[in-house]
């Protein structure tokens, strides 16, 4: 018979930070779900933060930010593009939110 794991269970498994690119084991890393609901688990893979970087993360609602980065071009164009058109969108929907 198999023994069950435990959720909380340590595991040797490396996983890389998404913020700077570290390797850390996953018991020194954060999981990070970029639709922000990190506890419906079925079908989904995540993503990992290391802890420094993980603390120097705003968690504050991210509702809208995913659209936001794919508008932007995130990952499809060099980060100075990408950061002016990450402002121009976020100042024109506070813009529009006002």
């Amino acid at each position: 018979m198999t023994p069950i794991r435990s959720f909380r269970q340590a595991s040797d498994e490396e996983v890389v930070c998404v913020v700077c690119g570290e390797t850390v084991e996953r018991a020194d890393a954060r999981e990070y779900d970029k639709y922000g609901d990190r506890w419906d688990r079925d079908g989904k893979t995540f993503e990992y933060l290391c802890k420094p970087c993980h603390r120097e993360c705003c968690h504050q609602p991210r509702t809208g930010l995913e659209e936001t980065l794919i508008r932007a071009n995130a990952g499809e164009t060099d980060r100075e593009s990408f950061l002016r058109a990450y402002q121009r969108l976020v100042a024109d929907s506070r813009r529009t939110d006002s």
